[in-house]
């Protein structure tokens, strides 16, 4: 049974290595940074929701490694534009916002 049991491991342990090479090699980007990219992409969607203004709704973010912000979508007016730009810039660890709304009037 042990003999099994290492040959087991063996094999799963051959099928996890290119997996494990491809990772490596793929982006050069840390866990960590993946986990601060996000939070500060889930704090200006909960903001944006907090709005209660259905025209955020429709708003995009994206957040690189740097802390740049990238909003795109559409809202109802430029007010509601500008909002969102504002909320974005208010949350830590945003370093720039990079502003592609589109005003769109509900139809």
């Amino acid at each position: 049974m042990n003999n099994k049991l290492t040959t087991s491991v063996l094999v799963a342990g051959l099928f996890l290595l290119p997996v494990t090479g491809y990772t490596a090699d793929a982006e050069k980007s840390s866990a960590t940074e993946y986990v601060k990219d996000s939070v500060i992409t889930t704090k200006i969607k909960a903001e944006l929701a907090a709005e209660k203004m259905s025209s955020l709704v429709k708003i995009n973010v994206d957040t690189d490694k740097h802390g740049m912000v990238l909003l795109t979508g559409s809202a109802a007016s430029q007010s509601a534009v500008d909002k969102a730009v504002s909320i974005a810039k208010g949350v830590k660890g945003v370093t720039s916002v990079k502003n592609e709304i589109k005003v769109v009037a509900d139809k």
